[in-house]
């Protein structure tokens, strides 16, 4: 086995979001989300389940960050919950809410852990929602008031400030298929939601250079790996479609200051884009400190041949409905294993293969890895513990192409597992276990999994190899 060495200033770390984790859904204050709604609509989440108490983070943060600061982690990646914060999404701000956050920062620095606070991970007021949600630009100018309001009472003490997590999923999840909250199935509305998650991610990003300059800035993107199926032309283009509406129609504003002329035809049968105004995509393009990115499994694409079968495993969740806005023409095959609790396919050498593009594309731009992990089928065993092997070896595979990336270039900073704790896992409600430490859903109780241990080695010794041993 290759020999990974990381060096001190490698940042290890830990993430959650707080519909994920919080619970507390309608205590001191804090208003309804999207979330909220969604999976308290019958038939929308596995066995009808909800966020309600989740891991009852809200009231066991003390607790929990314990457990961060035994793990020897020198970060933790959090999300703000914006109804909590400010209960409609525009006008007041809920004092309550914004105390909790402090205690957890302040909590988190008194034992020795940067604050990675991210913005938005989904739970987007239900009031705004109702008045059209990120298919509206509104949405985008309340985030902005909102940026303000939260950076401007913790942003003297968080280390980085990252706008948004995955877009893509917000957008296309939510808007297209509706596998995910608002649960809406409109290709159009999903485009526009694209564009104003992206300006909605530079106008915060420029509150935050205005309010924390000491600040870094970041946005969290799920970009993808795409395969063709066959080295046909056809297979090629329909690779190059994907990789517009799931990569580049993120990256090309954000970083490159304006969307790729392939995106704007290859949609133009669902959308104009006239909700793109002039100058847009300059305030979108804020210079970042780092971008995280978010990986789990790769896509294998071809281009359907309009007689056989459609083939739909992206892996998205089951829906009458596509996210791949304007890409009816693109089958998604399924892969060979082996396979998490999700379904997704286990190929860390897609995640060497996906660092080394942005830095070859991106190549001063540094990067950090603020999602990776696997859900599976933990038991608690007769000795007590969660013997999660297969987790084990995941997270080897990964952080190995990781380092593998490093060897060849890629600036890539620090590594955040998903996930901390087991939560709510969206629309599979707590059938899907992601976390490194289980919670008991029934007493709250949590204990380490096997894979806790190895990680406070690896944290500890930075020498992937000794933390197998």
């Amino acid at each position: 086995m290759t020999q990974h060495h990381f060096p001190e200033s490698f940042l290890w770390g830990s993430a959650t979001a707080a519909y994920q984790i919080e619970g507390a859904a309608a205590e001191d204050g804090r208003g309804p989300s999207i979330w909220d709604t969604y999976s308290h609509t019958p038939g929308r989440t596995l066995n009808g389940d909800t966020g309600d108490v989740a891991a009852d983070h809200y009231h066991r943060w003390q607790q929990d960050l314990d457990h961060i600061a035994e793990l020897g982690l020198g970060a933790y990646r959090f999300s703000v919950s914006w109804p909590r914060v400010q209960p409609g999404g525009s006008g007041r701000f809920n004092q309550a809410g914004i105390d909790f956050y402090s205690r957890l920062v302040d909590g988190l620095l008194e034992r020795g852990v940067r604050p990675v606070a991210t913005m938005y991970h989904w739970d987007l007021p239900q009031e705004l929602e109702e008045a059209d949600g990120w298919a509206s630009r509104d949405t985008a100018l309340r985030f902005q008031e909102y940026a303000a309001g939260i950076v401007g009472a913790l942003g003297d003490r968080v280390h980085t400030w990252t706008t948004l997590n995955e877009p893509w999923c917000s957008a296309y999840l939510g808007y297209a298929s509706g596998v995910h909250a608002p649960g809406r199935t409109e290709p159009a509305a999903a485009l526009a939601a694209v564009h104003h998650l992206n300006l909605a991610h530079g106008l915060a990003g420029r509150v935050v250079r205005e309010l924390a300059p000491a600040a870094e800035l970041s946005v969290t993107l799920n970009l993808h790996v795409i395969r063709p199926a066959s080295d046909s032309e056809a297979d090629r283009d329909a690779v190059r479609r994907i990789d517009a509406l799931a990569n580049r129609a993120f990256l090309g504003p954000m970083l490159d200051g304006e969307y790729p002329a392939d995106l704007l035809a290859d949609t133009a049968s669902v959308t104009d884009w006239s909700f793109v105004r002039e100058g847009d995509e300059k305030l979108i393009a804020v210079p970042l400190d780092v971008l995280g990115v978010n990986y789990y499994s790769s896509t294998l694409v071809r281009a359907w041949d309009g007689v056989s079968a459609r083939s739909d495993a992206d892996g998205h969740g089951a829906s009458t409905s596509t996210p791949w806005v304007a890409a009816e023409r693109v089958d998604f095959l399924p892969q060979p294993g082996p396979y998490t609790a999700m379904g997704w396919n286990i190929d860390p050498p897609a995640l060497t293969e996906l660092l080394l593009r942005l830095h070859r594309e991106y190549p001063s731009q540094p990067m950090m890895i603020t999602e990776n992990g696997a859900a599976f089928d933990d038991v608690v065993s007769d000795d007590g513990r969660i013997h999660d092997d297969r987790r084990i070896d995941y997270l080897r595979g990964h952080i190995g192409a990781m380092a593998d990336a490093r060897a060849q270039g890629a600036d890539v900073r620090g590594y955040f597992v998903w996930s901390l704790l087991d939560n709510f896992e969206w629309g599979y409600g707590y059938d899907r276990r992601f976390g490194i430490i289980r919670v008991d859903y029934d007493t709250q109780v949590r204990t380490w999994k096997d894979s806790a241990y190895w990680y406070q080695r690896l944290a500890a010794t930075g020498e992937l190899d000794q933390a197998q041993e």
